[in-house]
């Protein structure tokens, strides 16, 4: 393998890995802030103790997802020099914005809100893990609006002299259509993916019989938030879609595995293909379906990878510009496939909890606990095939993979860096498995100080 081919695989992996906690902090950094809101409003106790047992996790994943993030940082620099160049004159507006005020304002209030259990006001106290929560949606519009740019330009000129894309209007580049559809799509996977942390641990201390009066609620929260924002990335992925069929038609073509260009066209639940991803061999398909995915039209013409092919390489030069089918096609339907099934889950986990019921079947708890693992494995497929289905290029009709890697990098050195990383992430991730499933199974802290009535505004304490 060359230095290109290691570079992407250390890119893969590294973002795969970051993209694990980001949604479970978003998501539930929401969540928690909802939780104390229903304390401060109601002043029953279980609400607090759930606050501050999701709290814990909220934090662990938080810190997590910094560290993961940084490293992100160091790849650019190291591995994707040329891309870097390319692209920083765009990129800049918004990772600074992303860094200078969002990530301040989710650090700097979440810090309150840490410290100021005993020190503020309930009102101000709930205020700060809002803010927090706000921060962390405004973090992830920034970066997902650079991401956008990546796969549909707008709001630059390419200065040839300098061999780089130049910001000439940083509007369009927040306004992107693209960013548009893929910030909605992107948080209502955090709530799912939140949502199902909720129902998967309260599960687990259920089946238990551990401090029911706090985790029944949490498992009917958590079970209700995966089906109505599973409803949402359904809606949302529809729309983003149909935007990116019309900006990106290879990418649609790849993951439905569509040769030919067809008017209907249908949508395949299973295709098998060549082993170089180059021609169907055998295929199961509903009729029309694609069409009115891609279009919204039932008998919509929805083009097919060997027609793009032919138009791109009039337009760009000659070059091969299918993306690796089988894993565009099939990340496609593991995405949904997975994000599908949790919301399954968490309907079966509503019905036969409903009314008070404890559910007897230990085939339902299991199903239940390894909901945490659906949602995550959707986000990562979903990812890899945003990014993949996009190939070859980095910037979308602008600037190649093969063009990003960092010139002077051999691949000994990207061996190196991907070992030692692969090595850190591993630790990193033995790590944080110990500390969720420590404080995951500690369960949610007793009160032993009740709150004076002279005093309506002071917290309450705590043991652990």
């Amino acid at each position: 393998m060359d230095a290109l081919d290691l570079a992407r695989w250390q890119f893969a992996i590294t973002t795969v890995y970051h993209f694990i906690f980001v949604p479970i902090t978003i998501g539930l950094s929401a969540l928690v802030a909802g939780l104390q809101t229903a304390w401060v409003r109601t002043g029953r106790e279980e609400y607090l103790r759930a606050t501050k047992f999701w709290g814990k996790l909220f934090l662990i994943n938080f810190a997590m997802g910094v560290v993961t993030g940084i490293v992100q940082e160091f790849q650019f620099g190291m591995n994707w020099s040329a891309y870097s160049r390319f692209v920083g004159d765009i990129f800049g507006a918004p990772l600074a914005i992303e860094g200078l005020l969002a990530f301040f304002l989710e650090s700097t209030f979440l810090g309150l809100w840490i410290f100021g259990w005993d020190r503020l006001p309930k009102r101000v106290h709930l205020a700060t893990i809002w803010l927090a929560s706000i921060g962390t949606m405004l973090s992830a519009y920034f970066i997902l609006a650079a991401n956008s740019w990546m796969q549909h330009p707008v709001g630059y000129t390419v200065n040839a002299e300098r061999g780089r894309a130049e910001l000439t209007d940083i509007g369009a580049v927040l306004t992107n259509s693209t960013a548009l559809v893929t910030f909605p799509h992107t948080i209502t996977a955090c709530f799912l993916t939140a949502g199902a942390l909720l129902l998967a641990v309260s599960a687990w201390h259920l089946r238990k019989g551990n401090q029911v009066e706090v985790f029944r609620p949490g498992l009917r929260l958590g079970a209700w938030v995966v089906l109505i924002a599973g409803v949402g990335v359904l809606i949302t992925g529809d729309l983003q879609a149909r935007v990116m069929t019309e900006q990106q038609p290879m990418k649609m073509a790849a993951a439905e595995a569509l040769y030919n260009t067809s008017k209907p066209a249908s949508f395949s639940i299973f295709t098998i293909g060549s082993l170089d991803g180059r021609e169907e061999v055998a295929s199961v398909r509903i009729p029309s379906l694609l069409s009115f995915m891609a279009t919204a039209d039932p008998n919509g013409e929805v083009e097919g990878i060997n027609d793009i092919q032919q138009g791109y390489s009039q337009k760009y030069g000659e070059g091969d510009y299918v993306p690796y089918v089988p894993v565009t096609y099939w990340s496609f339907r593991l995405m949904i496939g997975f994000g599908g099934l949790a919301m399954l889950v968490a309907a079966l986990a509503l019905w036969f909890t409903r009314k008070g019921r404890q559910p007897a079947s230990r085939w339902l708890w299991i199903a239940a606990v390894s909901t945490v693992g659906m949602p995550l494995l959707a986000n990562s497929f979903g990812w890899i095939f945003t990014e993949l289905g996009r190939q070859p290029w980095t910037v979308f009709g602008l600037f190649k993979t093969s063009q990003s890697v960092s010139p002077a990098v051999s691949a000994g050195n990207v061996a190196t860096s991907l070992i030692v990383f692969t090595l850190l992430y591993g630790a990193l991730a033995v790590v944080e498995l110990m500390l969720m499933i420590r404080y995951a199974r500690a369960g949610a802290p007793e009160i032993v100080v009740p709150p004076s009535e002279d005093e309506p505004d002071r917290p309450l304490a705590f043991a652990y």
